[in-house]
């Protein structure tokens, strides 16, 4: 005779797949998420999760997708049907890896999605601080072209690239990408040596870098080598009129040692897109209205729509490469 049905309080619960917090990559719908719903036609598309949520938001799934909210040991482990946890992001400091590593739960990033959107950046950043294009904007705005008596205005000075040095921490492809550009503008490029890292043929100390480098874009990751490796002394050592752009991490940088150098003129100029906190709800030193030839932008480096569409495509491959039994982009 054929087993009788389980009774319908004894079901085991059907296995979904979940996106924790998708706005964080679409916005108002601005991209196509066909790719993901092919490889899991399961897929709840969650707008938003809150972080206290998580757990009971994911009992029963199989597959998270995840950019920014914490997946804690406590949550791994309290999730037995979990199998994979696709990251919309390179960095994995959001996820327990020890913690994946020992429950068997795979856990694949992105890599090289956002590259062009990041070069973007970083040089427009660079032109808007050198050629202190908002500041003479608000000179016209306010009247003083009118004023002024003659075909243009000289306030603020103006320097030109061709011939500075360029000092990259972190030459992974974001890195590569950025010196590429930097050198079509005719600056010269050096390499630093990651801190905690070892030492590389043809790259130098950061502590050697520092004084001979006109401009400094970090894209290294956050570890503990290199938490806070720009801090006071290491602005200290900088040219009075370097700029600084990090697009990488916030805690790479000491926020405050960063403010009271612009503020006293230590340092030219700086364009932070990335905060130790995100959203900065507890504040930050960097967000004062008197900081000088400071841009902060809110990590939206990455986030041409291009490399938003590309990291949903890119999200959808590590998953169907998953089921196939591959190794796509594993970081465990």
């Amino acid at each position: 005779p054929l087993p009788l049905p389980l009774a319908p309080a004894l079901r085991p619960l059907p296995m979904h797949n979940i996106f924790l917090d998708y706005a964080t990559v679409s916005f108002n719908g601005d991209l196509d998420p066909a790719a993901l719903q092919r490889a899991m036609p399961q897929l709840e598309l969650r707008p938003h999760t809150a972080q206290a949520d998580v757990a009971a938001t994911i009992k029963g799934a199989e597959i998270v997708l995840v950019n920014k909210l914490r997946l804690s040991r406590e949550v791994i482990e309290t999730t037995p049907s979990l199998r994979l946890i696709a990251l919309a992001a390179t960095g994995t400091n959001n996820i327990d890896l020890d913690a994946a590593r020992e429950r068997g739960v795979a856990v694949c990033n992105l890599r090289d999605y956002c590259t062009a959107s990041v070069v973007q950046h970083v040089m427009g950043t660079l032109l808007l601080l050198t050629q202190r294009l908002r500041e003479y904007d608000a000179l016209v705005r306010s009247g003083t072209w009118e004023r002024g008596g003659q075909f243009c205005l000289l306030d603020y000075p103006i320097r030109e690239l061709t011939g500075r040095k360029l000092g990259i921490v972190g030459y992974g492809a974001l890195g590569k990408a950025v010196a590429h550009a930097a050198r079509a503008f005719g600056l010269e490029v050096l390499i630093a040596n990651r801190p905690g890292g070892p030492p590389t043929p043809g790259r130098m100390d950061l502590d050697e870098l520092l004084p001979q480098v006109d401009v400094l874009s970090l894209h290294c990751p956050l570890t503990p080598a290199t938490q806070g490796m720009i801090g006071a002394a290491q602005l200290a050592r900088m040219k009075p009129d370097a700029v600084l752009i990090n697009t990488a991490r916030g805690a790479l940088i000491d926020s405050q040692a960063l403010a009271d150098a612009l503020r006293a003129r230590r340092l030219g100029g700086a364009a932070i897109d990335v905060l130790p906190q995100e959203p900065p709800v507890d504040g930050n030193p960097l967000l004062a209205a008197d900081i000088p030839n400071l841009i902060v932008t809110p990590h939206i480096a990455w986030a041409a729509r291009e490399a938003r569409q590309r990291c949903l495509d890119e999200m959808a491959a590590n998953v169907e490469d998953f089921r196939r039994g591959g190794r796509r982009n594993r970081v465990v």
